[in-house]
């Protein structure tokens, strides 16, 4: 469970990367530069496949996290992680059901 928050963390890192870079290409486009936000294009890709991915894994996370709350190995995983992932969640929700960019 442990390398699992961590690649869950990592990804929601990545939501908020993507978030950003999405910000960052509409204002750019305002401006008339159509470049993208990132100019290594592959490094992009990844960041957005991992970051929208996040939203799938966080459900994964909660729906096992609450299944073993009082096994040892979800306990082992760190407060700082599950509390992030739990901070992160209603930021996707919203910028995927809410946001209309």
């Amino acid at each position: 469970m442990r390398v699992f928050s961590k690649l869950v963390f990592i990804c929601n890192l990545c939501f908020l990367a993507t978030a950003i870079l999405r910000l960052v290409e509409i204002q750019q486009r305002a401006q008339g530069n159509l470049n993208g936000a990132i100019p290594y294009q592959p490094l992009e890709a990844t960041l957005v496949i991992l970051g929208y991915g996040a939203i799938f894994l966080n459900v994964v996370f909660f729906v096992l996290a609450g299944v073993f709350f009082r096994r040892p190995f979800v306990q082992a995983v760190s407060p700082k992680i599950r509390w992030f992932n739990l901070l992160i969640f209603p930021l996707q929700v919203y910028y995927f059901f809410f946001l209309n960019l």
